[in-house]
Formats: structure tokens, sequence, C-alpha cells
């Protein structure tokens, strides 16, 4: 995650009681550009970016595709970002999403893969931010 700059989030939800609004809300806070890719809120704004229909809408490079779908929708997900991003660094599938298929022409292409974990999370365990508001209950969470 430390050299990714720019995030697709496909799947994301504008209603903020879903996984897919605070993961992309806590990522676009700690820094990351996070790009909303839904093609039912398209055209809207979200974390001060447009919400794009799909990945070929998105004209600017992207390091990271993060993936809130289900695992039998990822393939063509993952077909569209490898056609869209000549330079994509990482495709990941969130905590429950997982497709074999998928990762292997991310990984044919050597894209790195990640499967069934969240980017927050993870960031947080590696920065160390899950002691954040002052507790430190060892429970990792995905909400903020």
């Amino acid at each position: 995650m430390t050299d990714t700059k720019v995030i697709a989030c496909v799947g994301v939800s504008m209603n903020p009681v879903r996984p897919s609004y605070f993961v992309a809300r806590y990522l676009s806070m700690k820094g990351f550009t996070v790009i909303p890719v839904n093609p039912g809120h398209a055209g809207k704004m979200l974390f001060g970016q447009e919400v794009m229909p799909d990945l070929a809408s998105i004209d600017a490079p992207v390091d990271m595709v993060d993936i809130f779908r289900r695992s039998e929708h990822v393939t063509p997900i993952v077909q569209a970002a490898l056609a869209a991003f000549p330079d994509l660094k990482t495709v990941w599938m969130q905590i429950g999403v997982e497709n074999e298929e998928a990762a292997k022409l991310a990984e044919d292409r050597g894209v790195q893969v990640v499967m069934n974990r969240c980017p927050k999370i993870e960031y947080q365990r590696l920065f160390g931010e899950l002691r954040m508001g002052g507790f430190n209950t060892g429970v990792i969470s995905s909400k903020l």
C-alpha cells in the first residue's frame, strides 16, 4: 500500500453505513485519491470525486482496484481493470470476495492480488492504527 496513490473503488455505496462507503472514506481521509465506481450513482460526487459508471470511464492512472462485488462478478471487473490501467499494481478483493480465475488473470500480468481482506483493516494493522480512539481492544474492525 505504500506505493499506492490512486484507488478505484468498484461497487462503492452512497450509504454511509455500508462497508464500501466507510472503507472508501477512510482511505480518502488517509490521503489516497479514491475514485468511486458505481453505475447506479454515476455523475454524483463522493469524497470530492465524481462517481464513475465503470472503470473504462476513468481517464487517470489507477494503482489499485478495490472490489466490493460478489465473487462471481469479479472476473469481468479485473478484465476491465487490466484493459484500462496498463500500470495497475494491485487488485484487491474485499472480505468474503475470492475469485481464482480473476486472480490468475491479474497475476499473469504481474499485478499483485489480495483476496478476502480489507485495505482499511490492513492499513490500520500495518501502520499501527488499531488503537485509534484510545481503545486497545485488539479487535480488528472494518468500521471507522
